[in-house]
């Protein structure tokens, strides 16, 4: 669970993880918060790495993939701290898992009534339909931040995720993609933040459109990873 500032609602959803999830492992990331994002975090019981500054999702996942290499679990679910993710619907990732690398919790899928307008929803329909054709396979919310890997991801995201603005989302799956990783998605629910600030208001929604398609070229113009490289330094 990265987690920026969520001190309104990281504790709750650490509870609510353990609560549809029981014996699951719960780190929280902490993403060089301000507030007591780690107090609330270890009161709702999960374990905590501190970061001493904010290096944004990407840098937060990547020290949960480290982890998750260090300690010997062979997958690893994101599930945001804010509250919009159901943790119930991690079993249905998970059972995905058994022919997937790389599963995406998907909103726009046919389940829920989860709705973005405007600009970066324009972004999300480009996004798509470009990562859909080179995962090779029907992709509808590729920003989606719900997501299972298996062994063979976290294997690869513990050396080469990505920590720019988007990278966590939009070049991962390029970088999955291009190391011949299987990609599918689930439909689900997802519900309005529980607390904190979204880190898009209407104000930087025209912006997000030149940023989105920014990440999808650079992520384009890098040379691929293959998945053996990061097999052989694990």
């Amino acid at each position: 669970m990265p987690a920026f500032n969520e001190e309104d609602a990281v504790k709750q959803v650490v509870l609510e993880v353990f609560e549809k999830l029981p014996g699951v492992t719960c780190l929280v990331v902490d993403d060089g918060s301000s507030d007591h994002t780690i107090e609330q975090a270890l009161e709702g019981g999960a374990l905590v790495a501190r970061l001493p500054f904010n290096l944004g999702v990407g840098g937060a996942m990547r020290v949960g993939f480290r982890y998750a290499i260090d300690h010997g679990f062979d997958n690893v679910v994101q599930v945001d701290s804010d509250g919009q993710h159901d943790p119930a619907s991690v079993y249905e990732l998970l059972e995905r898992l058994e022919t997937a690398d790389l599963v995406l919790g998907a909103r726009f899928a046919g389940e829920g009534t989860y709705t973005v307008r405007g600009p970066r929803r324009w972004a999300m329909i480009v996004l798509s339909k470009f990562l859909s054709a080179t995962a090779h396979t029907t992709l509808t919310d590729t920003t989606s931040g719900f997501r299972a890997s298996g062994p063979r991801a976290v294997r690869l995201f513990a050396e080469h995720y990505p920590a720019e603005y988007l990278g966590d989302t939009i070049e991962s799956l390029v970088i999955a993609a291009r190391a011949k990783c299987v990609i599918e998605q689930v439909p689900v629910s997802m519900r309005v933040r529980a607390g904190g600030r979204p880190s898009h208001d209407p104000f930087k929604a025209a912006a997000y459109l030149g940023r989105a398609t920014m990440a999808l070229l650079f992520a384009l113009m890098r040379p691929p990873v293959p998945l053996h490289d990061a097999e052989n330094k694990r």
